[in-house]
């Protein structure tokens, strides 16, 4: 905020955009498509349409910056937070807000959904490791389905930089007792 004027500086301007190979990368399985990035809001929140298949999700985790909201376009999703588990199929919204741990499984064969995350500035900083989609489809081949960057000790890193953080298994155990873990 201007505090001579008392008017509200934004820089954000008005426009439409579509998922296309323009906006779209492949990370770690996933086909993010950048709806709304931080120079588009001023940094106030991240908004990507991404697709994945079963078996490329995130580890649980933890953001320390940054609430996040999903809302289910196709397939479903198992959630794992607040000590619940719950399904959300197409038409259904999550929200998981920040410091709290949480996981999810694709339990479908895909889910395309729509990620928003706020403040903004997460996806933008993952771009970094990301790989340009070759196509509108989930990769299929082991060098984008592994991680864009195949340094993960890089993209752990910028993770980390973003406040998110990964559990281990015992904090798994604690925080979501009901996650499907490898036997110890």
């Amino acid at each position: 905020m201007n505090t001579t004027t008392n008017k509200v500086t934004n820089k954000a301007r008005a426009y439409k955009r579509a998922p296309a190979l323009s906006n779209s990368t492949w990370f770690k399985g996933f086909l993010i498509s950048q709806m709304v990035g931080t120079t588009d809001s001023d940094g106030a929140f991240d908004t990507i349409i991404g697709k994945m298949k079963a078996g490329t999700e995130p580890p649980p985790h933890i953001h320390s910056k940054d609430d996040e909201f999903f809302y289910i376009l196709s397939g479903e999703l198992t959630v794992y937070a607040d000590g619940e588990v719950f399904t959300a199929t197409a038409g259904e919204c999550v929200f998981l807000p920040r410091q709290k741990p949480h996981a999810f499984l694709v339990a479908s064969d895909e889910i395309h959904m729509m990620d928003t995350l706020t403040p903004g500035g997460f996806f933008e900083a993952i771009s970094k490791t990301n790989v340009p989609a070759e196509r509108m489809e989930v990769p299929t081949d082991a060098e984008s389905a592994a991680f864009g960057s195949p340094d993960l000790a890089e993209t752990m890193k910028v993770f980390e930089e973003n406040g998110i953080r990964f559990l281990t298994p015992d904090e798994i155990r604690k925080e979501m007792p009901q996650y499907p873990l490898p036997p110890a």
